[in-house]
């Protein structure tokens, strides 16, 4: 009985250890796949290829950007990237033979 008992002990320290490893593991995956998803646009918007993978280059453009949306004229700047992005996103989307409208916003 003793024994049984030990083992059931055992097998739920093992469950609980497997779940709190569970939890950090899918964060660290979600972490993972944010920045996986961040570089991926860095190479969609040709910056690696245009920066000639100069990480110093890149890294003072993003040091710009945060400059210019913590400025006053922050939120003009954000609306007006976040349009241009959603405009490329949805360009992205269209199938080869249809071309985006001339004047599309």
């Amino acid at each position: 009985m003793t024994r049984r008992l030990i083992a059931l002990r055992r097998r739920l320290e093992l469950v609980q250890a497997r779940t709190g490893m569970r939890e950090w593991q899918i964060k660290r995956r979600e972490r993972t796949r944010q920045l996986i998803e961040l570089g991926g646009l860095v190479v969609k918007a040709g910056l690696a290829d245009l920066a000639d993978d100069d990480r110093a280059v890149l890294y003072g453009a993003f040091l710009w950007m945060a400059e210019k949306l913590r400025s006053d004229d922050g939120e003009h700047a954000s609306v007006l990237w976040k349009r241009k992005g959603q405009r490329a996103f949805a360009a992205d989307t269209l199938p080869d033979n249809e071309a985006p409208a001339i004047g599309a916003r």
